[in-house]
C-alpha cells in the first residue's frame, strides 16, 4: 500500500521490459536525462528528477494499458498498437526511427504457393493474430475461400518447414531469420517502427505540461541522433554556393572572420549525408571543416 501511495500521483511512462525496444529505450532515457535506478526483481520505479514512475512492461500489453488510461504515456511498436485494436484510444505523439520492422505474409521460398491469393483457404501461423485475420478475411472474400488462422506466441519461422503452416504472417527487420529459414515474403502488412504514445482519456490531465516536457526532451535526442554541427571556413564570395550544401534545418549560422575575405558557417547535417557534404565542401574551397556530434538538442 505505502508503494502504492508513492506512485499514485506520478506520471506512469510505460517501457518495453525486454526484446528488440528496451535497450533503445534506455538509451533514450539516459539521452532525456530521466533518472532512474531499476531494480531486477521490480517492474515498477521511481524517476528522481520527475514527478513520474517507469512501468516496464510486455510490448504487446503497452498500447492496452495506455489506451485505457491507466499508464499515461508508453513507447512500444506501431505493429502492438495496431494488434490490440487501441488505435482510437491512443495518440502517437512522435514516432522515435528506432525498432523499424515489416509485418509479412512469408511463403517457402521453393514452394508451391507463391501469391497471398494461393495461400488462401491455407493454414498460416502467427502471432499476429488481428492483424492477419484481417487481412485474409478481406482476401477469403474475394476468393471464396476460408484460410485457418492459428496462433503461436514464438519461432513462428519454423512452422513452415515443421509441417504446421503453408505460409506465416511475422515481423521482418533485417529479413536474416527469414532467408534462413528457406522463407520469402510474398505481401506486406504494415511497415513499423517504435513511436511514443499517450492516451485520448487520461485519467491524470494535470499531467499535461509534463507530457509536453518529455516530449520535447526526447524529440532532442532523436533529432541529436540524426544530426552533426559542421563548422568550416569559406571564402565570401563563395558562401552562396557553400550554404547551398550545408542550408541547415532553418538557416546557416554565417560569422565573420577576422579577414574580411572570409567567413565561418556553422550548420545542422544530416549524418547519414556528412561525409559526402565534406567532399563537397572542400572542393569549393571550404577549409578547417569540422563535424561535431550532438548529444541532444531542440529544433
Amino acid at each position: 500500500m505505502e508503494y502504492f501511495e508513492s506512485i499514485k500521483d506520478r506520471l506512469l511512462f510505460a517501457i518495453p521490459k525486454k526484446g528488440r525496444l528496451y535497450e533503445k529505450c534506455l538509451e533514450l532515457l539516459h539521452g532525456a536525462d530521466i533518472q532512474f535506478t531499476r531494480s531486477q526483481r521490480l517492474d515498477v520505479c521511481l524517476v528522481r528528477n520527475f514527478p513520474m514512475a517507469l512501468v516496464f512492461l510486455p510490448a504487446a500489453d503497452i498500447p492496452r494499458f495506455v489506451g485505457e488510461g491507466n499508464i499515461d504515456l508508453g513507447i512500444t511498436g506501431q505493429d502492438m498498437v495496431a494488434e490490440s485494436e487501441m488505435g482510437p484510444l491512443v495518440t502517437e505523439v512522435l514516432p522515435l526511427g528506432f525498432g523499424k520492422c515489416s509485418l509479412q505474409v512469408q511463403v517457402p521460398e521453393k514452394g508451391n504457393l507463391q501469391t497471398v491469393e494461393s495461400l488462401s483457404g491455407k493454414r498460416v501461423v502467427t502471432s499476429f493474430e488481428v492483424l492477419a485475420g484481417q487481412y485474409f478475411k478481406e482476401l477469403d472474400e474475394k476468393t471464396g475461400a476460408k484460410t485457418r488462422i492459428e496462433y503461436v506466441g514464438g519461432s513462428v519461422e519454423a512452422a513452415c518447414a515443421l509441417g504446421l503452416a503453408d505460409g506465416i504472417v511475422d515481423l521482418v527487420e533485417s529479413g536474416e531469420t527469414m532467408r534462413a529459414a528457406g522463407l520469402h515474403a510474398i505481401s506486406t502488412l504494415l511497415v513499423s517502427e517504435a513511436v511514443l504514445i499517450k492516451s485520448t482519456q487520461t485519467k491524470k490531465s494535470n499531467h499535461n505540461l509534463l507530457i509536453d516536457r518529455l516530449t520535447s526532451r526526447i524529440a532532442g535526442v532523436i533529432a541529436a541522433g540524426k544530426y552533426v554541427l559542421c563548422n568550416y571556413n569559406i571564402e565570401r564570395i563563395r558562401l552562396k554556393d557553400a550554404t547551398a550544401i550545408t542550408p541547415g534545418r532553418r538557416a546557416a549560422t554565417v560569422s565573420p572572420l577576422d579577414d574580411e575575405g572570409w567567413v565561418a558557417v556553422s550548420s545542422m547535417v544530416e549524418k547519414k549525408i556528412v561525409a559526402e557534404v565534406m567532399d563537397r565542401l572542400e572542393a569549393i574551397g571550404a577549409c578547417d571543416i569540422l563535424i561535431i556530434a550532438l548529444d541532444n538538442c531542440r529544433v
